[in-house]
């Protein structure tokens, strides 16, 4: 009869190491989530704003990198 104690606290000890494993990853992913939200969107929503108001302020050296850039990229592409 000990042995089938046994077998039941090892199933719940196991159930309950699964639930808090559980629940530690999904509380993971939701830092993950924020991490990301916060780390890469914000930053390269800056980005393209800077990049948008110097085009703005001056456009013919925009045009000129994107031109050198429209080159390089078709340069790199070719078969």
């Amino acid at each position: 009869m000990s042995g089938n104690n046994r077998t039941a606290g090892t199933e719940s000890n196991a159930s309950q190491a699964h639930d808090v494993s559980h629940r530690v990853a999904e509380r993971a992913m939701e830092y993950g989530q924020g991490a990301a939200q916060h780390y890469v969107k914000e930053p390269a929503r800056d980005l393209i704003s800077l990049a948008k108001d110097y085009a703005k302020d001056h456009p013919d050296v925009a045009a000129c990198w994107a031109f050198a850039f429209g080159i390089v990229v078709g340069w790199k592409m070719k078969p």
